[in-house]
């Protein structure tokens, strides 16, 4: 990374799946005018790509070099949402679904996807700063970060969440299924050998169970003030 990235401070919210880090990274960067990144679903892509590309999974290099290769674009849709692009399609709604976030817990433990996603990752901390939404950010990819902000919320209430979102959308789920899947995934990120699912020894904790998402992120704001990171 060069001096120029290096100078670009970062604020990192990692957390398991649907503890709603998207949304307040989103949030934040968009309160600082810094820039944002998905890094999750960097993994969500490449597990969509390679299914599409009907890769067999356990070839790691064929994943890697899927990884390596991503025609990825990040924008901002007219209600200031994220949009994101593979290989020019609005792949958005899909790479949410349960299905593809399977495919992302398969491709995440691989080290040979991780270290071809990793340089990639960096190369978003330009400035004025950065926020990096992952599993870990804090951790592994922006261990210097200046805040590191990790979310929580039980298994049920992140069910409940996703449970709403589908019945939304007329999809019919059940919350015991979810909650299901849910633990199985915070299960499999928890324990993988590489990079495994965990706060870092300096991260900031929010539990956002019982709290709405203005509270999350007015919490999120006061320790970005006291760092001062807010100029």
């Amino acid at each position: 990374m060069n001096d120029l990235n290096c100078s670009s401070p970062v604020i990192t919210v990692d957390g398991p799946s649907g503890v709603g880090k998207g949304t307040l990274a989103i949030q934040l960067a968009d309160a600082l005018g810094w820039h944002f990144l998905d890094s999750g679903s960097l993994y969500r892509l490449t597990g969509l790509s390679a299914r599409n590309q009907q890769i067999d999974f356990a070839n790691h290099q064929q994943l890697a070099d899927v990884a390596a290769h991503l025609d990825v674009q990040f924008l901002r849709d007219s209600q200031g949402g994220l949009q994101i692009l593979l290989a020019a399609e609005d792949v958005t709604a899909e790479i949410r679904t349960e299905q593809v976030g399977n495919l992302a817990s398969q491709v995440a433990p691989v080290a040979e996807v991780r270290q071809a996603l990793f340089q990639r990752q960096r190369d978003f901390q330009l400035p004025p700063g950065l926020v990096a939404d992952g599993r870990d950010m804090g951790t592994v990819v922006f261990p210097g970060a200046e805040l590191k902000l990790f979310l929580t919320a039980s298994a049920e209430e992140r069910a409940k969440r996703r449970y709403i979102q589908l019945k939304e959308k007329s999809v019919d789920v059940s919350i015991a299924r979810l909650a299901e899947e849910v633990r199985q995934r915070d299960e499999r990120d928890t324990n993988r050998s590489i990079a495994p699912l965990c706060p870092a020894d300096d991260a900031v904790m929010i539990d956002s169970t019982e709290m709405t998402i203005e509270e999350v992120f007015e919490s999120a704001m006061t320790y970005v003030r006291d760092r001062g990171l807010n100029l």
